[in-house]
Order: C-alpha cells, then structure tokens, then sequence
C-alpha cells in the first residue's frame, strides 16, 4: 500500500509470477507456397479464359515466349551458366571479393513486393468491368418522347419517369414517392394526376408495355395495341377482370363467367402467352452477344471403346526465352559491376517465374487429363449410350480418392469445364450426383429418378397432369422408395411447376 496526496491509500499495482512466461514452442502449418496458389488458379480456368491468361504472362514477362523448349537445347541453362562462370573465375584468385554469384540463385530472392508497386493483394482476382457502349434503354425510350406532341412540362416529369423504370422496363415506384422525390431533389412540384398523364405518354412509347406498373398492366397494353378481334377481346377481359383466374388457370371459371367456349378460351390463352412479360429486355437481348462454349475435353465413343482428348487450346507450347538465358551468361561473366549485379538478380527472377507458370501449365493439363479420365472410367456406361438413367452416383470424394487428390483439387477442374460427347456438351458437374437405395438395395444416381420424373411429366396428358403422390407412386412402382417431398424438390430443381400451373387446355 502507498498514500497519494490527497486521494488517501491506494492499493499499488503488482504483478504474479505466472502471468509473464517466456518459452520455445514447435508449431506445425501448412502454407501453400506462390507456384502451388498459381497452379490452384489455373486448375479453376477453363480453355477459353486460359488463352488470355497466358497472353496476359507473357506480356509481363519478357523472359516467357511461345515455341517448343526443345528448340533450345543447345543454349546453356541458368546452372550451367554459374558454372562456366566459376571455372573462368576459379583461376583468378586475385579477383575474388565478397560477391558470390550463387547467392543470387537461392530461394531467398528479394521478394516481389519490393521490386513492384501493387496496393492489392497477389492473391486478389483481377475483374476488370467493360465499358458499355451503344444507346441505352432509357436514351431510347427519351429519344422517342422528344417526337411526341407534348408540352415541356409533361415531357420533364416523363424523363423522370423513365429514369425510376427497372431493367424489365417496370416503373415499381410508387407515384406519391417520386412526387416527393421531385419535390426535394430537383425542385419540381407537381400533383399526382399531372405525374399519371406524364405515365400515359411513357407508357405509349415502345417497346409496347414500357411503363408498366405490374404484370396485369404490361400484357393488357399490348393487348389494347392489338388489332381488334374476338381473340383480342376476349383476352382482354380475361386480363382486365379475371387476372387471378388466370394466373391460377381455373379456366373453368373464366369459361363460365365470360360464356365463352373452351375453344375460344384456349385462342384467347395462346395470344396471350405470345406476349412479352419483360419489355425492358429487348433491346438488352439484341445486343447482348453470344457465349460460345468451349469444350476442354473431348470423350468420343468408337467401336465400343472410349477415346478421351484433351483440348489443344489446353496445352499451349511454352518456352523460357533464349534470349533472356544468353544475357544471364553474359552478366554472370561480369560480377563486380553493382548494376551488372541488379540485372542479373532480375533476369533471374523472370526466368524463375516462365519456368514456374510453365510447370504450373504442364501440371495443369495433367490433373485435367488423370480426373477427366477418373470421371469418363466412373461414368463408361452413359459415356458409351448417352441414357441418363445409366448413370452412376458419383461425388468429389470418389473421384478424389481414385485419384489421389485433394476434393478442393477436383472441384477446382469441374468447375467451367465442358466435355464434348457424342451426345452432346455437358457440364462436368453434370456427371456429379448424390446417391439413393432402391427396393432391390442397389445404389442409384438421383440423375436417374430425375430422369424418370422428367419424361412422366413430359409425357404426361396436359388437360390432367400428374400430381406429386401420383409421381410418388409412380416411383414407387419402378423399384424407387422416395417420399412425397423428396419428389417436389426433385420436381423445383428441374423447373417443373406443380400439376395446376402444367394445366393446359
């Protein structure tokens, strides 16, 4: 205890033996080291990314080109270099000095972050946003308003109108929040009947269902612009009064309340149906280009027998620069010059870096080729027919322990890569399923029920489809044992709506 003028006994802070310890420790980690991550990321690249990406290398690295390594056999190698520099030196002993060239070929370089510039992390997935050209959706639609014969005024709250409308062309918004909006941001006042007479002329421009509040709303402006008929009539009461009928296709309903026949009802039904749900979208979908698909492998069935390929564009002929090994012979022959010594370190850490990114692509193609094939042997009977329902279950820890690699590994490579069949392009994580029992105890894909769901529902009578329990026991009736709602989440993942929204007339 010590007194403290003025603020009596305070206890004085002390210290037990036990809360400082000092010790040695051994501590085992497991750390990925640079060409280990590279090859991870190239692992997960599919063929047509893979040709940029290897363009992208050599255009950083100078000491990387294209051609066949074989083509420079006769050029000395980095260790041979230090070599013949050590005997051209060993019989100077008066110019030994400090420098030792070898230092400079251990694998305590100076690090990369010393010799770049980079605030992101190596680590860090580059994803460079494209600049978007053309006109707009929203300049079309602003370029067709300034055609109309309409005042400044309606034509200002119009522009604005525009401007709230969604990517499928929806104006969600109430008309009271951007009257507000206009009021406290741009110093507009108006009325909420000026903002709807401001609507009506959007909603006129085209693409035709442009500024549509709802669903209802977007198909009943088509349907008014529509020459007049008995079709477009009557599909327009069915969409100005009995909308929930509609979308719930109770027909029996709408038939009874309008006195139409069934006939009537389903010309009606098709001339809607034909309508489009997402105007926004059109002129998106012009322009928005086409993915073409590349297939990283090939697996064709000759003669009863499976031939698997590798696609070329997998396996691009990569080389260390020979003119990079010729000047790292001529630095090495100069060793006191400090400079010489600078260029040298660096020619160093290219040439390091080809031959790193060029194992990383040899690599690469070989835990393609062994999974690819690990997957094509699992899989031989549909590879050899084509029939899904032939088809084994099969997940990433069955291909990973066949052969011998991590399940991330093989993740990596299903991940964007395409198999080219004689039946068509496939997914790799097409081959991928879970596995079920049957009632004779056997092991089945859930590819196969899926399968077996999809061609009873395709062939099913559309006036009366089949139910969830009648797919039950249609399953049931195969050898499958599956419940009711294991058969509706089948049914969600292959985007089948239930029996009532399958009801046509």
């Amino acid at each position: 205890m010590e007194r403290v003028r003025g603020k009596g006994w305070i206890r004085a802070p002390y210290f037990r033996a036990d809360m400082l310890k000092q010790g040695l420790f051994q501590k085992l980690q497991q750390k990925l080291s640079p060409q280990q991550i590279q090859l991870m990321k190239l692992l997960q690249v599919p063929t047509a990314e893979l040709e940029q990406r290897v363009k992208q290398e050599i255009e950083e690295n100078p000491a990387l080109e294209e051609g066949d390594d074989h083509d420079d056999d006769d050029v000395p190698t980095e260790d041979q270099a230090i070599a013949e520099n050590e005997d051209v030196g060993g019989n100077e002993e008066n110019e030994r000095d400090d420098f030792d060239l070898s230092d400079y070929f251990q694998d305590d370089d100076t690090p990369d972050y010393k010799l770049s510039v980079n605030n992101s992390s190596a680590d860090d997935e580059e994803r460079e946003v494209p600049l978007a050209g053309g006109t707009s959706f929203q300049d079309n639609l602003k370029a067709q308003l300034a055609l109309r014969d309409i005042d400044d005024r309606t034509e200002l709250l119009a522009e604005n109108l525009i401007g709230n409308l969604d990517e499928d062309g929806y104006l969600r918004r109430e008309l009271d929040a951007i009257v507000n909006d206009l009021a406290f941001t741009q110093n507009v006042l108006c009325e909420k009947p000026e903002l709807e007479k401001a609507l009506k002329e959007v909603q006129a421009l085209d693409p035709a269902g442009v500024g549509a509040r709802d669903l209802r709303e977007c198909l009943l402006i088509q349907v008014q612009r529509m020459p007049h008929s008995l079709e477009q009539r009557i599909a327009h009461e069915i969409l100005a009064k009995n909308f929930d009928a509609f979308s719930k296709k109770h027909y029996d309903r709408i038939i009874e309340r309008l006195e139409i026949d069934e006939e009537a009802l389903k010309e009606a039904i098709d001339l809607i149906v034909r309508l489009n749900p997402r105007p926004g979208n059109t002129l998106r979908e012009t322009d928005k280009p086409s993915q073409e698909i590349i297939p990283d492998f090939s697996v064709m069935a000759i003669d009863g027998q499976l031939e698997l390929s590798l696609n070329g564009r997998n396996a691009p002929e990569l080389r260390v620069s020979r003119a990079y090994r010729e000047m790292m012979q001529d630095y090495a022959r100069n060793k006191k010059d400090k400079d010489q010594r600078e260029a040298l370190q660096f020619i160093k850490q290219k040439l390091d870096s080809a031959k790193w990114f060029i194992d990383a692509i040899k690599q690469r193609q070989n835990t393609l080729l062994v999974t690819m094939e690990a997957i094509m042997e699992h899989q031989r009977e549909f590879f050899l027919t084509g029939d899904e329902t032939k088809m084994r279950p099969m997940i990433l820890k069955d291909i990973a322990d066949r052969v011998g690699l991590d399940i991330s590994t093989i993740s990596r490579v299903a991940s964007s890569k395409y198999v080219q069949t004689n039946y068509g392009t496939f997914l790799l994580k097409f081959f991928f399923s879970e596995s079920l029992t049957n009632q004779e105890g056997e092991e089945v894909s859930t590819r196969e029920v899926k399968k077996i769901l999809k061609d009873a529902i395709e062939a099913e009578e559309k006036r009366k489809p089949l139910t969830d329990d009648e797919l039950t026991a249609l399953l049931k009736g195969k050898g499958y044992n599956i419940a009711r709602r294991t058969v509706a989440k089948y049914r969600e993942q292959l985007n089948v709506p239930v029996a009532r929204l399958r009801k046509e007339l």
